[in-house]
């Protein structure tokens, strides 16, 4: 029997939520009727429906209290939209640990640790979706951007074997992977401090790439309505894709010569220069 319905009850806790798509997409799904908790690491008020939440990621006591908090006002979390994310620009060499390991503290176990503070609710009702949001780099190792990306494809294989595990749960698990968005992430994008010579050409053609990206992205609010769209899906893809270049940048990544696609990424990021 196929235990797997669309929500009926319909909470929704949304990390990332102060800004950005984040932003968009919890304005839309308070629109749409939904009871929205949306988080943010520093205390904000409650706007366009939204009931804002404090919550550090990185924290497990925050991740504790902040789910707690949204249990104690819902009584369920239906829906779990892990969005928040830091950027990182920064050759691998250059990378101190210390860096590469904050980034994954956000952009990886800070989605395992919300997930694994909601999960127990959403097993005990045999029901529940979370939507985790990636970035079309989980295809490509970005230049400039090794520990992102690497944090992405983290993200991708952990989302892959976790749709499964709670499969039989009657729970569903979905990636959105992003392209490029008019966000002000770049605003909070970490730099890398120590620098080498030899990399200079490269680091800043990665900067230069991640400025034109987002200068030039998509309407966040395109992205918020395909997370819309499947938190109210009937049977959820693993799999979902926004933005022009995370459409068609994996289908050339399986199609062409792998010396071809190394061509076009170099040249993409102005490193054939």
């Amino acid at each position: 029997m196929n235990k797997h319905k669309e929500p009926g009850a319909r909470n929704v806790l949304i990390t990332g939520a102060s800004s950005g798509i984040g932003k968009a997409t919890a304005k839309l799904l308070a629109g749409e009727g939904f009871r929205v908790f949306g988080t943010s690491r520093r205390k904000r008020p409650d706007q366009d429906g939204v009931e804002m939440l404090e919550l550090d990621v990185r924290s497990e006591d925050f991740v504790e209290h902040c789910v707690g908090e949204a249990l104690a006002r819902a009584g369920q979390i239906d829906v779990l939209i892990n969005n928040a994310g830091i950027e990182h620009v920064g050759v691998a060499e250059e990378t101190t640990l210390e860096d590469a390991h904050a980034v994954f503290e956000t952009n990886f176990f800070g989605v395992v640790r919300v997930t694994n503070a909601v999960l127990p609710g959403m097993r005990r009702r045999r029901h529940g979706r979370i939507i985790n949001v990636g970035s079309l780099a989980a295809w490509v190792g970005e230049p400039g951007e090794a520990f992102y990306s690497a944090s992405k494809h983290a993200l991708a294989g952990y989302t892959e074997a976790l749709r499964q595990e709670v499969w039989p749960l009657g729970i569903d698990v979905s990636l959105i992977e992003l392209g490029a968005f008019k966000t002000n992430i770049i605003q909070d994008t970490s730099m890398v401090q120590g620098t080498i010579t030899d990399y200079d050409a490269v680091r800043s053609a990665a900067r230069r790439t991640l400025q034109d990206s987002l200068r030039q992205g998509g309407d966040p609010k395109k992205a918020a309505e395909l997370i819309l769209k499947i938190a109210r899906a009937r049977s959820p893809l693993m799999h979902y894709r926004a933005g022009s270049e995370a459409l068609w940048i994996p289908y050339l990544k399986v199609l062409l010569p792998q010396r071809l696609f190394d061509y076009l990424i170099r040249r993409g990021f102005g490193l054939d220069r």
